[in-house]
């Protein structure tokens, strides 16, 4: 079968990746390079045993400071769209305790899939991405926030989660002696002593030219506007330049851009893009860069090692598709990094980022066929801010439902 993918991030290259295994011949399509958009600088940890959604009860309590505080983590610049209020009620609709639980679920699940396949997939092609299995510690800056990390542990071991341990800040500092320096206390944290991390846009650069080597056709740089219909299914994508790419099949991973195309082939993905922003520091062979992967929850600031670098990334915004770089946000990104490891970097050496992660309400993907639309139409879309985690669990997914 011929498949044409489009979207040339993680989601879309692991994807292509899958179905070329699988013996299917594929085109991938994009209107920029591999990894341009929210693969090519995320949070670069690879969270597949500490998968909490972002819809949860405790949201409410934090409703208040999390819109009105100027050092708030998340913000919300209201837009003359129906899909931003439409995404924002949905979401509040899922921040309850039973939500929640399935959505854990069915997240612990998925990243177990992809942490199996990821692995298989490093060994088989021997894939380069400064890939590190360091452990991950959530740190909690208040009393009342760590007795509910406590319990949520509790919750994803009944679950089949991995191991983890609610460690004191002294034992936390014995994890990782980099955090001794740093300049705020916190009341403890959560170790998860298999957790990974790696470069995301290393990965999809390796993908991709592994594609190429296999004979797969990669279309870049082309802009996909329109669909051409015969009865019930999709027989081509319509480019800009003019050009069609017919295939017997279609699966749409384009991200945060994925709802806009799916709405005109008669599908509706609740797909919203949440903001994010990233800084990659050089630890200039520094031992004081810290090596296991680092959250900080109360900033929702992840930090992970990758080779002689450091990455600190988060906050969520929605803005609409706004992806310009703000100052102001990346400023709050390296103050954030410096008080928490000082002495890691000189700090000369800043290289900023800002992202559009695709997420839906709950946090769940969506992926497979869909109950409206052309018969012969995929969707791999969704996985928010655990695009990297997921992206090959969601591969074999897809893949599945595809056959």
């Amino acid at each position: 079968m011929h498949v044409c993918v489009m979207g040339a991030g993680i989601i879309g290259l692991s994807t292509a990746y899958e179905l070329t295994q699988r013996g299917h011949r594929v085109t991938v399509v994009d209107r920029t390079a591999p990894a341009a958009g929210a693969s090519g600088g995320n949070g670069a940890q690879l969270s597949y045993s500490y998968v909490q959604p972002l819809a949860d009860p405790g949201i409410w309590a934090q409703l208040p400071k999390l819109l009105l505080s100027p050092s708030s983590a998340l913000k919300i610049r209201p837009q003359w769209d129906t899909r931003q209020w439409m995404w924002v009620w949905q979401f509040l609709r899922a921040c309850n305790a039973q939500q929640s639980q399935h959505t854990t679920s069915q997240l612990l699940i998925l990243a177990a899939q992809s942490r199996a396949v990821f692995d298989a997939l490093r060994e088989r092609e021997n894939i380069d991405c400064d890939f590190a299995a360091s452990g991950k510690l959530v740190l909690f800056r208040s009393e009342a926030s760590f007795a509910a990390a406590r319990q949520q542990m509790g919750l994803q071991q009944q679950l089949g989660g991995a191991a983890q341990q609610a460690v004191t800040a002294s034992e936390a500092c014995a994890i990782e002696p980099a955090l001794v320096h740093q300049r705020e206390p916190f009341s403890g944290a959560i170790y998860t002593e298999s957790e990974c991390a790696a470069d995301c846009k290393q990965v999809c650069e390796a993908l991709a030219q592994i594609l190429i080597s296999r004979g797969v056709t990669l279309r870049l740089g082309q802009d996909i506007q329109r669909w051409v219909r015969s009865g019930e299914n999709v027989r081509a994508i319509g480019l800009a330049n003019g050009d069609e790419i017919s295939a017997d099949a279609f699966v749409l991973c384009t991200g945060h851009t994925a709802a806009a195309l799916a709405a005109s082939a008669g599908v509706h993905l609740p797909v919203y893009p949440l903001k994010g922003y990233s800084i990659t520091v050089a630890t200039d062979g520094q031992g004081l860069a810290p090596q296991v992967s680092i959250t900080d929850s109360a900033r929702k600031i992840v930090f992970a090692r990758l080779g002689q670098r450091l990455r600190a990334a988060g906050m969520v915004e929605l803005v609409g598709q706004d992806a310009r770089v703000q100052t102001r946000q990346i400023e709050t990104l390296q103050q954030a990094t410096q008080a928490l490891f000082p002495d890691c970097s000189r700090y000369t050496d800043i290289q900023p980022w800002a992202g559009m992660r695709p997420a839906t309400p709950t946090g769940l993907p969506i992926i497979g066929r869909q109950a409206t639309g052309p018969g012969n139409l995929f969707i791999n879309a969704g996985q928010g801010a655990l695009g990297f985690t997921l992206a090959f669990g969601s591969a074999v997914q897809l893949a599945n439902a595809l056959s």
